[in-house]
């Protein structure tokens, strides 16, 4: 019998933890990487020639709306077209568990309606997943306004005491179950009205079990500097690590403030555990908000449940058509979600290359017309970022999407190409690999990822998932708080 189930022979292996690339054939044995070096092909019952390509560790997507998206499209070829193998969910403070019986307030339906909202537990979410092995690994975390959305009457003030311990109870079962921490959203209606000490007694629980906070800051635009303060200030006191979500300036009078912002980070960094994420675009999306609509250079309509005929329009030719303000356009079109430009690219290149910043795609698979960043994140940073516009060498990039996630994440043998890791791996072509998503055409599969292999089995090749699924839900290594 052969002694390796793979050989992938003369790879540029870019291993995940910045070091510089190297030659090497790689074997894999079961779901295990078991041999770097020079070996022989004929040991291995598939082999493969990489000549010219790079082998590196599967990419980690830092913050995603993937919830759903493992059980309804479980092929996840969004992801795996991307190099991607792993994922995390529950951002934003939207998570599809715990939470039955109720009609999701926005933000909450961007994940769906009622009828996904049918986890009573994280057990019975994570139970679902197992039975459906989606094609990539998938962390979740627990959403605050998830908690909320099922602990209180009404959403518009701050939670009682009672109130934040049955958030708690459900939240510390969360964690025995397997989540890896708690998020926020406190931009959005549902937390908005949540003050910073209901949020520090919620993370001192996810620190009770090793676990993290993440965080849609409170404001991202004129507050954003006390934003980082208030998160920073939560992370302090109920001891735990942070990780700042789609770390960003909106708004054109903001633009430039990410060098105080960072300069904060930078400080705390020396005292506490902080860290964060960003995707390689300057628009956001979420849901249509009313509010957020007059710091935008343009908004591009999403999805809307009353109107779909205006999918992909630009709000202001809607609001042209009907004769209307975008206050009324947006109340007509609601629920509803949208496109956002509204960042600068300096601002945005400054917080890519800030020290240890991960890539989170941020993608929200469910919209009708989504932001290119669900297909077209990791090519962009590797492609465009990395070797046309040299904002890192391609060794960095892939660090920000591998070995970083995984350590900030506590993923055990995994974001990182070693003999004994889990072989989550991708073959791409670093000459052609690029993003083909746009804000007309999103739904494009990016050139230049060639293979991708999930827990050792090959799961995309050439354009195509091999419907070989072999996703598992990922736990958090527990730590010491």
């Amino acid at each position: 019998m052969p002694d390796h189930s793979l050989v992938i022979s003369n790879a540029t292996v870019i291993d995940g933890t910045g070091r510089a690339r190297y030659s090497a054939d790689v074997a894999v044995h079961g779901e295990r990487i078991v041999a770097i070096g020079k070996l022989d092909p004929a040991s291995a019952r598939q082999h493969l020639d990489a000549t010219g390509l790079v082998l590196a560790p599967g990419f980690i997507d830092a913050h995603t709306h993937d919830d759903r998206l493992v059980l309804s499209s479980p092929d996840m070829l969004p992801k795996l077209s991307q190099g991607v193998t792993s994922v995390v969910a529950g951002n934003c403070g939207v998570s599809l568990a715990p939470l039955t019986g109720i009609d999701p307030p926005p933000p909450l339906n961007l994940l769906g309606d009622r009828e996904w909202y049918r986890f009573a537990s994280v057990a019975a979410y994570m139970d679902e997943v197992a039975r459906t092995r989606p094609g990539v690994n998938i962390a979740l975390l627990c959403g605050h306004s998830t908690l909320r959305t099922g602990a209180m009457d009404r959403l518009d003030r701050a939670a009682t005491a009672e109130e934040i311990a049955r958030m708690g109870e459900r939240l510390d079962r969360a964690l025995d179950e397997g989540c890896i921490g708690l998020s926020t959203g406190l931009a959005y209606p549902p937390a908005f009205n949540a003050p910073t000490e209901e949020v520090i007694a919620l993370a001192a629980r996810s620190a009770a079990h090793g676990g993290l906070y993440v965080t849609h800051m409170r404001d991202e635009k004129e507050g954003l500097l006390d934003s980082v303060r208030e998160t920073l200030r939560i992370g302090r006191e109920a001891a735990l690590p942070v990780v700042i979500s789609h770390h960003k300036c909106s708004g054109r009078p903001n633009w430039g403030m990410s060098r105080e912002s960072l300069k904060l980070i930078a400080q705390a960094r020396k005292q506490q555990s902080v860290n964060l994420d960003v995707y390689p675009y300057t628009a956001s999306s979420t849901v249509l908000i009313a509010d957020w609509v007059p710091s935008a250079e343009k908004v591009l309509v999403t999805w809307s449940k009353p109107h779909p005929e205006h999918n992909g329009r630009d709000l202001a030719d809607v609001c042209a058509q009907w004769g209307v303000d975008s206050d009324e356009a947006c109340a007509r079109l609601s629920p509803a979600g949208a496109i956002y430009f509204q960042m600068d690219d300096a601002d945005l290149e400054r917080i890519m290359a800030f020290e240890d910043a991960m890539i989170g795609s941020d993608g929200l698979p469910h919209d009708e017309v989504p932001h290119p960043r669900l297909w077209g994140t990791f090519p962009r940073v590797l492609g465009h970022y990395s070797r046309e516009k040299k904002l890192f060498e391609l060794e960095e990039a892939v660090r920000r999407m591998t070995g970083i996630a995984a350590g900030v994440f506590g993923f055990s043998d995994r974001g990182i190409l070693r003999e004994g890791a889990y072989a989550d791996l991708v073959l791409f072509d670093p000459e052609r690999v690029i993003d083909s998503a746009t804000f007309a055409n999103p739904k494009q599969i990016a050139p230049g990822i060639e293979r991708v292999w999930v827990n050792g089995v090959e799961s995309y090749v050439a354009g195509k998932v091999t419907g070989q699924r072999a996703g598992r839900v990922l736990r958090r290594e527990l730590r010491a708080p």
